[in-house]
């Protein structure tokens, strides 16, 4: 029985020969489909970039998120670390 849901996802491909020459400039440029880098033929890494975060989203990120309870400047030395909730 076929499967119907079967896709064929094609990904660029480069030798391993060609992504050592040409390394830096791969990594400027690589996109988010990815890159296989193979040997002989055969694949033997994927690249993907990274996702780099805007620093300008993370300043203030959790504002109206967090609630302190309690006094969390207060003394500790009476807690038991080894207490179960």
């Amino acid at each position: 029985m076929r499967n119907q849901w079967s896709h064929t996802v094609t990904m660029n491909t480069i030798s391993a020969a060609e992504f050592k020459a040409k390394c830096l400039a791969i990594l400027d440029n690589v996109d988010a489909g990815g890159l296989v880098i193979t040997k002989r033929g055969k694949p033997v890494a994927t690249l993907y970039p990274t996702r780099r975060p805007n620093n300008a989203d993370l300043i203030g990120s959790l504002a109206n998120e967090l609630e302190i309870l309690g006094d969390i400047e207060g003394d500790i030395s009476g807690w038991d670390i080894d207490a179960q909730p």
